[in-house]
């Protein structure tokens, strides 16, 4: 019977006078979603975002199953159910209203707890909205047996949504969560340092989840690295752009800097050194691309190079702006978010990476910006180096 996709925003709805270029964003990010479906229509309702099919024809389960699966996944939707929308008149929202509620109790052994909850924007209906509820309960009792169900207004299995509006009615069963936060586009493009690891796919989609579109670098160190390394993080790239409308994977090798590094350099430095130069080459990069600021999986205390002197020591490397967004969040945290989003599966998969390669056997916890340039002077031609490796990044996607 379904119609329609009524789609609920929050965050949005705080925005003042330039929420309307989050709701142009929000149904531009629902649009691309649903791109497989060619004659989905994507409409802006005061307060809602609204998807019918060309010329109003009901969606079938295998429609209905692809926009349960795209929508979840869309930034700034907080809910969204499969709707049946009517004119605005109690005699046209009766019917299918009742039809919905009624196939939803068919077959249920005993009695289902049941309730109704409705809406009513549209100060010209007559009925209130708890009167609109008493009126559809009345309509479904007739239909099917006042003994069929028991209305329970707090816990109830079944409920029945309605929501009056000026332009429309709709009456939905379900509530379809969604990750909320901005619509992906609303904020600048920022460029997020892509590891196989399980923390840097998490703070991509996090940063994603406030606004910010993703492109990725990722660094390898070949031919220390396998070429299964690279092809681990073009999997969580290609993961991660199914949140948003399309990042760019960008590889960088390090091996050259990593070279240097050993040979010149005391070893305790040389993850933080690493680090260092990482962070310039992502900011060259960034720069090229238009990318506004650089994102890490850091987060404080887990490992050697992410103490706050390390962290503080590694962001004066670059001027630009870092945002660290599982800075507090432990690795439990960061687990449970990754196996929501789909990546831990395939970070969890074991190869080698660019922090391996010539690790030094007791890593420094502490380190100072001043005492680090001192090491980075000791390698001829150390600003050479990152400029050719920026020079030769390439784009994967």
């Amino acid at each position: 019977m379904y119609n329609c996709i009524i789609c609920r925003y929050h965050e949005i709805a705080t925005k003042g006078s330039n929420r309307g270029m989050f709701e142009r964003c929000l149904a531009e990010n629902v649009r691309h979603l649903l791109k497989t479906l060619p004659d989905a229509k994507v409409s802006r309702v005061r307060g809602r975002v609204r998807v019918e099919l060309e010329g109003k024809r009901v969606f079938t389960p295998e429609e209905l199953e692809l926009v349960k699966t795209q929508l979840s996944k869309c930034f700034g939707l907080e809910s969204f159910s499969p709707a049946v929308i009517t004119p605005v008149d109690m005699e046209r929202i009766r019917p299918p209203a009742v039809e919905l509620a009624a196939s939803a109790l068919a077959g249920r052994p005993g009695k289902t707890s049941f309730r109704v909850r409705a809406r009513r924007s549209n100060k010209r209906v007559p009925l209130s909205s708890k009167e609109i509820e008493i009126d559809l309960v009345t309509a479904v009792a007739e239909r099917t047996g006042a003994e069929k169900f028991t209305i329970d207004l707090n816990r109830a299995e079944i409920t029945l949504g309605c929501e009056v509006r000026d332009e429309f009615a709709v009456i939905y069963m379900e509530n379809f969560p969604a990750p909320g936060g901005l619509p992906v586009g609303c904020n600048p493009r920022v460029l997020t340092l892509l590891s196989g690891g399980i923390d840097s796919p998490v703070a991509a989609w996090m940063i994603m989840k406030r606004g910010s579109p993703c492109d990725f670098l990722t660094f390898h160190s070949a031919p220390y690295t396998p070429p299964e390394t690279l092809e681990k993080v073009r999997r969580l790239a290609s993961k991660l752009n199914e949140f948003q409308l399309h990042g760019a994977l960008c590889a960088a090798n390090l091996s050259e800097l990593q070279k240097a590094v050993r040979d010149n350099c005391k070893e305790r430095y040389r993850t933080v050194l690493y680090r260092r130069a990482m962070m310039r080459i992502a900011a060259m990069t960034a720069e090229r691309r238009r990318c506004h600021a650089l994102v890490t999986g850091e987060s404080l205390g887990q490992v050697a190079s992410q103490t706050v002197p390390n962290m503080y020591a590694i962001g004066k490397a670059v001027d630009m702006l870092i945002l660290r967004p599982l800075v507090g969040c432990d690795k439990l945290e960061t687990i449970r978010l990754a196996e929501e989003i789909g990546t831990y599966e395939i970070s969890n998969v074991q190869v080698p990476d660019s922090c391996t390669v010539f690790a030094p056997s007791a890593p420094c916890t502490t380190s100072e910006p001043d005492l680090l340039e001192q090491e980075e002077r000791k390698i001829d031609g150390y600003w050479q180096i990152l400029e050719k490796i920026a020079a030769n990044v390439e784009e994967w996607t």
